[in-house]
């Protein structure tokens, strides 16, 4: 076994690794083993026809063996060849640290494990955050901070006044713009020396994969299945490590997917649940710290990848209950038949994740009617019999109630179907309209004979447009 020490300028292909270690018995099978090993990196050290390209020097033993025996070299068992590019005049220029640099991170200078080589790290790296929302603010805010050098920010939101319970990144004057560009006002407003790149769209299978090349890490900060299963898999593909959070209510996750040996989101979660059977945080709640903590650890594990001889969170993940203050952690697998990392992969490229997650009809499924607010406004004018059914938790009714709505929890709708007037249309109740559309769904199969109508984008909608002493939230 022999160890080749990777140098920082290479480790982009070698999953910042430092350190790799490969069965060989001379230098030649050592290059040959890691360029196997890590394919991206193949073309940095050999040339077309095969041989070790002129500015690549090999070490062994603190000897120089390009002008010796070169890849014939042999290498001792325990070993160790280091490869050290041939750049006259030492570290670029760009990646030194300034006087005020040193004075700005003097705090991670002194730390051994990062130091000046560790900040300079920082400084060249080049790290992509979807999503600038409760995830994505701590992560945006700290990876700043720290000096991290190019921070590119992707999301095709507006600010809006309940963001600013939880996305600390936003302020009150900045509802109604752009996430991103609220998002590089704060950064710049942190830390000036940042390149903060914006990339005010959505992410989508036609875009991740030119938008992800340029970035060393991946840090996911989404609040959809079909977002996650499309950033998972674009960084699979293109070898990038994919920085993990998730948070709902009081509970969190926090790993790191897409290490060579380690498993992605899909080696975790084969496949998503059925469209609208987990809540998302704006129907469900999140507790406003929760992302924050979250946000906080994802940016720790991004920074220990750069700088590298950290233990981060690869094969783990880590589970933390805000309300209860307790955190576990579990040992991850990689699932040798993953259809993305496994063995043998049944998926080569990005394919359309809202039909992968069920967000697109069914030609077979019968469909939901939908009515608007001002739609069902007029018709009340006009003196139609209608019946509501409010199908929210009572916790949540206390926010706002409906006036004259039955109510129906979503859990006891199919038991208690005879409550129901057929002769009547009902009009289901919640907050923005997508778990009503599990009660009309099961409902239809329990065998209802009446009219049911979904109310479009819920309560939310009827405060906004016909009742406005109404709450939104």
């Amino acid at each position: 076994m022999i160890k080749i020490l990777i140098p920082y300028a290479l480790r982009a292909f070698t999953e910042r690794n430092a350190e790799v270690e490969v069965e060989a018995s001379t230098a030649g099978e050592a290059v040959n083993a890691l360029a196997n090993a890590y394919p991206a990196l193949k073309t940095h050290l050999f040339t077309t026809d095969g041989q070790l390209r002129d500015f690549i020097n090999l070490f062994v033993g603190g000897v120089n063996i390009n002008s010796v025996q070169g890849l014939d070299t042999p290498v001792a068992d325990n070993g160790e060849l280091m490869i050290v590019p041939a750049i006259a005049g030492g570290c670029d220029s760009d990646t030194n640290l300034t006087n005020e640099e040193i004075a700005r991170y003097s705090r991670h200078l002194l730390l051994p494990e990062i130091g000046v080589e560790g900040q300079k790290k920082l400084k060249a790296a080049k790290v992509l955050i979807v999503g600038t929302g409760g995830l994505g603010a701590p992560l945006a805010l700290y990876l700043s901070a720290a000096g991290v050098g190019t921070i590119g920010l992707v999301d095709f939101d507006v600010v809006d006044e309940s963001n600013l319970q939880r996305q600390i990144i936003h302020s009150t004057r900045d509802v109604g713009r752009p996430k991103t560009a609220s998002a590089k006002d704060r950064i710049k407003g942190i830390n000036p020396l940042v390149n903060v790149v914006t990339h005010n769209a959505m992410l989508t299978s036609q875009n991740a994969m030119e938008l992800f090349a340029g970035y060393d890490i991946i840090a996911d900060g989404t609040d959809n299945f079909q977002t996650r299963y499309l950033v998972n898999d674009a960084c699979v593909f293109l070898g990038k490590l994919n920085v993990y959070g998730s948070v709902f209510q009081f509970d969190g996750q926090a790993t790191v997917f897409g290490a060579k040996d380690g498993p992605c989101y899909r080696c975790l979660y084969p496949s998503p649940p059925p469209p609208g059977l987990v809540p998302s945080c704006a129907e469900g709640g999140v507790m406003g710290v929760l992302p924050g903590i979250i946000g906080t650890i994802q940016a720790a594990e991004t920074i220990k990848l750069i700088v590298g001889g950290a233990k981060p969170l690869i094969g783990r993940l880590m589970l933390f209950d805000a309300w209860r203050m307790a955190f576990r952690e579990l040992k991850l697998e990689k699932n040798p038949d993953c259809p993305v990392c496994g063995k043998n992969p049944s998926i080569h490229e990005l394919i359309d994740y809202e039909q992968f997650c069920g967000l697109k009809k069914n030609a077979d499924s019968k469909p939901i009617d939908a009515i608007t607010a001002l739609e069902l406004k007029k018709r009340l004018d006009n003196g139609d019999k209608i019946q509501f059914i409010d199908i929210r938790e009572p916790h949540e009714r206390a926010i706002v109630k409906f006036p004259n709505a039955k109510i129906i929890p979503l859990g006891q709708l199919e038991r208690r179907m005879d409550e129901l007037d057929p002769s009547a249309d009902a009009v289901f109740l919640c907050k923005i309209g997508q778990r009503s559309i599990l009660g009309i769904r099961a409902l239809q199969e329990a065998g209802y004979t009446g009219k049911l109508l979904n109310l479009q984008d819920g309560l939310n909608a009827w405060a906004r447009d016909v009742d406005k002493s109404m709450p939104l939230y």
